[in-house]
């Protein structure tokens, strides 16, 4: 089983430009490049006289100045949003008073939001975001030339949608699944359970393209789900056996696993570990001793009678 897996970071990109990406797409990349977001947030325009607008990106007004340009004589019935997150939803408000079009995504969880994670918490979720229509799994959405089904794939976020371009087996993953990197599962708004059940899904589907939120086209949809979901049974074991010789602290785990990693990253690597170490408690493959809530948790492995504390 390996780790690696093929990821696609041409830095190829002009801000502004709406480039056809399939007949009937377009694609302008918003100009906030970092390291959770790459080269910057994909806006796709769907459709030729009347256009859908899937994730209008930030509340960036040079953004929302080349969304205008680009379907400038074109009627906007729907604004797409794949999830609540700021760089992908707080756009929509601005643009649709701008360009028009109902706002579609799935709505309130219900759920706690946000990241346990040092200067995070919220502040990249809009927890009061509300569409004007809310859908759900197995939704079609339909405008004079194209129509998409609504796929729920938690696991990233709660609400995360990704939509099905009918008759094109072209799905727009937002950030599900991306070409660059692998996604980043934030306890309590991501669920790594979730994530690989959302995986699976998208496994058995016969989809020829992903266009995500993030980076360049995957042209190997199928290849690529599964490599993501490969990586995360490594990570898995990797994990556990950190917990076997008694590395139990996530700041340890990461240290050991991320050693090398850059330090604005460290964070979503810890992220990621408690994300797995939820599911393997759920799983009754872990034990928590100690502290049992965020990124200083100890843990250690479950076993019959009494086990041996992990070590911090």
């Amino acid at each position: 089983m390996s780790a690696e897996l093929a990821f696609n970071r041409n830095a190829d990109v002009d801000y502004g430009v709406a480039e056809e990406v399939a007949p009937g797409v377009r694609r302008v990349v918003a100009n906030n490049p970092g390291p959770y977001t790459f080269l910057g947030t994909n806006t796709y325009i769907v459709g030729t006289d009347e256009v859908a607008i899937i994730d209008p990106g930030p509340a960036n007004e040079a953004h929302l100045d080349a969304i205008a340009r680009a379907t400038r004589g074109q009627r906007v019935s729907h604004i797409f949003i794949t999830h609540s997150h700021r760089d992908h939803c707080d756009g929509a408000l601005p643009l649709q008073q701008r360009l028009g079009g109902e706002i579609l995504a799935f709505g309130p969880t219900g759920t706690e939001r946000g990241a346990i994670a040092p200067g995070l918490g919220d502040g990249f979720v809009d927890t009061a975001f509300k569409p004007d229509i809310p859908a759900s799994d197995g939704d079609t959405i339909k405008g004079s030339g194209f129509a998409l089904d609504v796929l729920h794939m938690p696991g990233h976020a709660p609400d995360h949608l990704c939509f099905a371009l009918i008759g094109q087996r072209t799905v727009f993953t937002g950030d599900h699944v991306m070409g660059w990197n692998t996604t980043v599962i934030a306890p309590p708004e991501g669920s790594m359970a979730d994530f690989l059940a959302s995986l699976e899904r998208l496994a058995e589907r016969h989809d020829k393209v992903f266009f995500p939120g993030h980076g360049g086209r995957i042209e190997t949809p199928r290849r690529v789900v599964r490599a993501y979901m490969t990586h995360r049974i490594w990570r898995e074991h990797t994990i556990l056996a950190c917990i076997d010789e008694g590395v139990g602290s996530i700041p340890r785990i990461v240290a050991r696993l991320y050693g090398g990693l850059d330090a604005d990253l460290k964070v979503a690597a810890a992220l990621s570990v408690l994300a797995h170490l939820e599911f393997l408690i759920a799983r009754g493959l872990v034990a928590t001793e100690g502290a049992t809530e965020g990124l200083s948790a100890f843990y250690v492995r479950a076993a019959s009678g009494s086990g041996a504390a992990a070590s911090s």
